[in-house]
């Protein structure tokens, strides 16, 4: 896979959980801040998002639920990247660093982030399959919005 390949994957899978929690300004800062409270964070701007949509309550429990599975994953994939770094300096520091080492915590972090990518995709399938066709429609028109606004 060519950087720019996983570039693209990897923003894919910060696209999808920016999507499905519409979770929009500044960057979210999960090293920086206390987890839960940035969970809290998204949990509120998803429910305000939901009864935009005007959510059943089936409809809000599967999509939160949706929220909370990626949200554990990413914390899990965010300490695993911290002590991949970790990892990466033990290896600079050494007098013969294994290269072997380097790149197989390289190829580890990318399926990693591809594994959660997958996750990521399958959330929003499953969100699509609760939504209605306007709810759907609504969601469309916000993304795009939001993406035009960035250009």
């Amino acid at each position: 896979m060519n950087t720019k390949s996983k570039i693209l994957l990897v923003g894919s899978a910060v696209l999808g959980v920016v999507l499905l929690t519409g979770f929009r300004g500044g960057h979210m800062g999960w090293g920086a801040r206390n987890p839960e409270r940035i969970k809290q964070m998204i949990t509120w701007r998803l429910d305000d998002r939901l009864e935009d949509l005007k959510a059943t309550d089936d409809q809000k429990r599967t999509i939160q639920g949706l929220k909370d599975s990626l949200f554990d994953e990413g914390q899990k994939l965010v300490a695993e990247q911290r002590e991949a770094g970790k990892e990466m300096v033990n290896q600079w520091d050494a007098a013969q660093p294994d290269a072997r080492a380097v790149h197989a915590l390289v190829d580890a972090r990318v399926e990693a982030w591809r594994a959660f990518a997958h996750k990521v995709a399958d959330a929003a399938l499953e969100a699509h399959r609760v939504l209605t066709p306007a709810q759907r429609q609504q969601v469309s028109a916000n993304a795009r919005e939001h993406m035009n606004d960035r250009h």
